[in-house]
């Protein structure tokens, strides 16, 4: 489990491309490697990943076919910052909120306006996700969580980014047309399913 307070972004050292099968190496600092096992997981760009291999430089993961085809790191090139953060553990501050690491689809910055003291980002999504994306509930971008401030119809979103959220993340350097990963609230999916299912079979 993770939640969703990122801890830094950081270059990919290596990606190396094999049959259906990234293997991707993360520089880190000592901080993020201290106590790191062979199997401990990790959130790059808030994807629950587990790690094969591991050294005083970095960390590295292997990505299946099914996260590279949902998730936006089969897009990353050796050079690119992800967002990181180590797993929580009992008794750890949930700053956030709870996230599994597990991405649902991504979505595409549609525009990002800059004002004095904070950034707007508007994100696109696919029709499929409108009743989980609500105004003022929880979302995970790229592993950080997020509040929505609003949902419009035309399919897009937005969230309010202060200065310390553009200084820790990856959201500092963003562009439009930039693809990031979502990771839909659990609790919010599960009211929602079960709500649809009872009205579903009371029509």
């Amino acid at each position: 489990m993770f939640t969703g307070i990122v801890k830094g972004f950081f270059p990919v050292g290596q990606v190396e491309t094999l049959d259906d099968l990234s293997r991707i190496t993360v520089l880190l600092p000592s901080a993020l490697l201290n106590g790191l096992e062979i199997g401990a997981s990790i959130a790059v760009n808030g994807c629950c990943l587990t790690v094969v291999a591991f050294d005083q430089a970095g960390a590295t993961f292997d990505v299946m076919k099914e996260t590279l085809r949902v998730t936006n790191l089969g897009e990353l090139k050796q050079g690119d910052k992800v967002n990181i953060e180590r797993a929580a553990r009992f008794g750890d501050e949930i700053g956030g909120h709870l996230l599994s690491g597990h991405i649902h689809d991504t979505v595409v910055i549609s525009d990002i306006l800059h004002e004095e003291n904070n950034v707007t980002v508007y994100f696109q999504f696919a029709a499929r996700w409108q009743d989980y994306l609500l105004s003022k509930g929880y979302v995970s971008l790229n592993g950080c969580s997020l509040t929505i401030g609003e949902t419009v119809n035309c399919g897009c979103f937005c969230v309010h980014l202060i200065p310390e959220t553009l200084r820790i993340t990856s959201f500092g350097s963003a562009r439009i047309g930039d693809r990031v990963n979502l990771e839909i609230d659990s609790q919010t999916q599960s009211i929602v399913t079960t709500v649809k299912s009872y009205l579903a079979k009371s029509s």
